[in-house]
Parts: C-alpha cells; sequence; structure tokens
C-alpha cells in the first residue's frame, strides 16, 4: 500500500516542480493551448474565427461606457488563471471565453457539439426551474463574463429585469457589443465587484452565479456570500452553479492530473475544502440545498423567508 501511495505522490511532485520553472511552464502552456484550439476546430467550434471577428472590432466605445475607473482590485483577481497571465483581466482571455468554454464542456457532453456549453447552463436551469416556486421578476447575473449566462436567464425569464454583473470590463465589454449584436436594450450592465456591488439592498428576487467560487479564495467567497444575501429580497434566492468536489472525477482524478488542474485554478483547493452550507447559514441565509446537475456541478440553492 505505502509503494501504491508513493508512486502519485512522486508523480505530483515532478508536475509541480517541472511547472515551478517558468520556461517549462510557459511551454507546457503553449503546448496544451495548442491541443485544446485544434481540438477545438475539429469539433466544428470556430476558434480562430471568433477570435479574429473580436479583435477587428474596435473597442473604445464599449470600454467607456462599461468600465468603472475608479474600481481597484484585491490581489486575487490579478492572479493568473486558465494560462493567462493577467487572469481575466485581459482582451484574450474575454476573445476566448465563449470558444474556450464549449471546447472544456464539450467532455461533458459530447452530443451538444458546439452548445456543449449552452447544455451545461441549461442543466443548472433546469434545477432552477423545478426548485424555485416562482418566476423571479428581478434577477442578479452576478459573474456574467462575456454574457453568456446572462443572455441564457433572460431567455429562461423574459418577463424579469436583469442585471450582468462581473468584475473584468473586458468581459463586461465583449458582453455589451453580444448584446447590441442581439439587439438586447434591456439588460444592465456594472462593472464592479461580486463582494462589493454598490447595489441597492433586497433588489432582486433572484441573485445567479454560473463558476465563479471555484476562482475565489475562502475569505472572497464569504464576502460574496454576505454581499449576496444583502441583495436577496425576502422570500428570494440565491443560486449557484460550480464543481462539485465530491463527484468521482475528482475523487478519483490522479493526483499529478490534479495538480495540472490546479496550476490554472490557483483557489480550487480552498473551495473544495469549504463546507458551502454552513458558510451560506453563517452569511445569513435560512435553508441550503444541493443538487447535481452534471458529472462534474453542483447547483446550490440557498433560500431567504419571508
Amino acid at each position: 500500500i505505502a509503494v501504491s501511495q508513493a508512486k502519485p505522490q512522486v508523480a505530483r511532485k515532478v508536475v509541480s516542480g517541472l511547472l515551478a520553472v517558468k520556461p517549462l511552464w510557459n511551454l507546457a502552456k503553449w503546448q496544451a493551448r495548442t491541443m485544446m484550439i485544434n481540438r477545438a476546430e475539429r469539433l466544428g467550434i470556430p476558434w480562430r474565427e471568433t477570435v479574429q471577428r473580436f479583435e477587428s472590432h474596435d473597442w473604445q466605445v464599449d470600454w467607456e461606457r462599461i468600465q468603472n475607473a475608479e474600481l481597484t482590485y484585491p490581489a486575487n483577481y490579478k492572479a493568473s488563471f486558465h494560462g493567462y497571465d493577467e487572469g481575466h483581466l485581459c482582451w484574450q482571455a474575454a476573445f476566448e471565453f465563449e470558444v474556450a468554454s464549449n471546447a472544456v464542456h464539450s467532455k461533458l457532453f459530447p452530443e451538444a457539439g458546439t452548445q456543449s456549453d449552452a447544455k451545461l447552463r441549461q442543466s443548472y436551469h433546469d434545477v432552477l426551474k423545478a426548485k424555485l416556486p416562482y418566476q423571479p421578476q428581478s434577477i442578479l447575473d452576478l459573474h456574467c463574463t462575456v454574457g453568456l449566462s446572462t443572455f441564457a436567464l433572460r431567455s429562461l425569464y423574459p418577463q424579469a429585469q436583469v442585471t450582468g454583473l462581473d468584475f473584468s470590463p473586458y468581459y463586461l465589454s465583449v458582453a455589451y457589443y453580444q448584446a447590441q449584436q442581439r439587439q438586447e436594450n434591456s439588460i444592465h450592465w456594472v462593472h464592479a465587484l461580486p463582494e462589493a456591488t454598490g447595489l441597492a439592498a433586497q433588489s432582486f428576487d433572484l441573485v445567479s452565479a454560473f463558476l465563479l467560487f471555484h476562482e475565489m479564495p475562502q475569505e472572497t467567497i464569504r464576502k460574496i456570500f454576505k454581499e449576496a444575501r444583502r441583495l436577496v429580497k425576502p422570500g428570494g434566492y440565491f443560486t449557484f452553479m460550480d464543481m462539485n468536489p465530491d463527484s468521482a472525477a475528482y475523487t478519483t482524478m490522479p493526483p499529478y492530473v490534479m495538480t495540472l488542474l490546479k496550476s490554472t485554478e490557483p483557489f480550487m483547493e480552498q473551495y473544495f475544502a469549504l463546507d458551502m452550507e454552513d458558510a451560506l447559514l453563517s452569511a445569513g441565509f435560512d435553508q441550503v440545498t444541493e443538487t447535481t446537475n452534471s458529472t462534474r456541478h453542483r447547483t446550490v440553492i440557498a433560500q431567504v423567508r419571508i
């Protein structure tokens, strides 16, 4: 048993040591990126074409309309994510967000092809439709990124007033541009931190977050929960979908593969270690339920009683 346990530990240490060498990390990152782009395009996901289309657009007007120039970022927001040295705070991450999401999630829903990310969002919304006893009239998308989750919520609840909020002005600029292309002018876009939105208390029937918390340290997660509790009306809900630490996909993952994954998700270990129900109850929510919605994801619903 000791020998069988030692081998994964050695592999993990070797991988960690190699990734700590900057030139080797850059090479590994480039190879992984090239493989992902090529795989995406084999699946029919127009990665390079999409990026070229975004790059040809003049973003100055969208940027000036969206950016809150007074916003300052805690250190965790400036960390490297997903192989981008500047993390979420760069144009490349914004331009590639949708195609990368479809490429990554295609492994979950191969039958969905180029719409695999939409399929994952649908699995989340199916839970909301089954569990929420009413049609929310005011919705905050707390991590709207380039608008995919916001547009999906708008379609799910067409009668609602929808606000999309994100900390990245790059993501928001693309979201606003995409809204104009869709002739969708009713969504309100906000550039703010999810733990300090600046929005009015008790102003939303539903606050939703899609794949946000595995990218946050525990201290920030707890702050976001408190802010969400402040924003939800009595009788309302805070819901989110994120990685499920208890899924077999992660519990049986080889340690060296997990090490590779953590190298692009610097706060994932903190997220996996957090007791979500306890943190939500401590933030002031009254009831918490959890539902599996994919082989790797869970939907959490936190209620505020009237």
